[in-house]
């Protein structure tokens, strides 16, 4: 018998797979709390005893996303030996990650809310905060090539890092907007069509 007044258990985790997937499909804003409740099996009492807010629990879905969703992509930054070959194959496991069957298409960092400068809201800065990791750590990939000599002392690291997160977070809205893996893939192609011009 639960006590009067105290939730069921619920498996927090599978909440948070949903919570996260409806962020994924409708956004921050466009997520309702009734929306999330729904999807997570639980009550607001609930989700807010289990996740303190709304904001909190967005955040705390990121990070999961940031976890358990496209880890491929950055895998492949970070372990491909070449430069150039590093980016390439970003760019490769991200039009795969983007367009994975069963998942929402594009990415729920560039795609999760709306892209206001309300730096007071949790959810936004999150997603600030992660873009702005991603841009450095794909810097950080050039400078090593550049430590490594694979990549000459003046390569433009930032610009070219700027490029390339753009070409990746393009990808996302061209995913959402309903582009195919092909589709995908060929402006992962013709991004490195750039890369000896640096």
């Amino acid at each position: 018998m639960v006590e009067r007044g105290r939730r069921r258990g619920f498996d927090r985790a599978e909440a948070l797979e949903q919570a996260m997937r409806l962020f994924w499909s409708k956004t921050y804003e466009g997520a309702s709390l009734a929306e999330l409740t729904r999807a997570m099996g639980i009550n607001a009492p609930s989700l807010y005893a289990a996740f303190g807010s709304k904001e909190a629990l967005f955040c705390e879905a990121v990070a999961h996303y940031n976890a358990h969703h496209g880890t491929e992509i950055w895998r492949a930054l970070e372990e491909t030996p070449r430069a150039r070959d590093a980016i390439a194959l970003f760019l490769v496991a991200t039009a795969r990650a983007f367009s994975a069957p069963g998942d929402p298409p594009g990415c729920l960092i560039v795609l999760g809310a709306q892209h206001d400068l309300d730096e007071d809201n949790a959810a936004h800065h999150e997603l600030r905060s992660r873009r702005r990791g991603n841009l450095t750590q794909i810097a950080d990939r050039l400078t090593r090539a550049i430590a490594e000599g694979e990549l000459p002392p003046a390569f433009p690291v930032l610009d070219a890092a700027a490029f390339y997160l753009s070409v990746q977070s393009g990808m996302s809205v061209l995913a959402r907007d309903g582009a195919d893996l092909a589709t995908l893939e060929a402006v992962a192609r013709g991004a490195m069509l750039g890369w000896d011009r640096w």
